[in-house]
């Protein structure tokens, strides 16, 4: 049986913790409930957020709002949520 060395053992800690956190990233964000059929195309939101300068690597849907992964214009790595009816963001509570 190998032992763990110091290192191996703070990767994992890191990467356990790392998932742990990333499972509540959102703390308290709620978009309004619009039916599906008034969501308006994820594509559409891209498009818009790309032409007011973020860069965009991945976007997915929540039951209520478009959860985007990008760099905002000024170059941070953000994760925002955008009401899929309207496109305007949506902050924590």
């Amino acid at each position: 049986m190998k032992t763990l060395t110091a290192s191996r053992l703070a990767t994992a800690a890191l990467l356990a913790l790392g998932a742990c956190s990333s499972a509540f990233a959102h703390g308290k964000v709620e978009c309004p409930e619009h039916p599906k059929a008034e969501w308006r195309p994820h594509t559409e939101l891209q498009q818009k957020l790309e032409k007011e300068g973020w860069v965009v690597r991945r976007m997915e849907k929540t039951p209520t709002c478009y959860e985007v992964y990008a760099k905002d214009p000024q170059g941070k790595r953000i994760e925002a949520f955008f009401d899929p009816k309207t496109f305007e963001r949506v902050e924590e509570r």
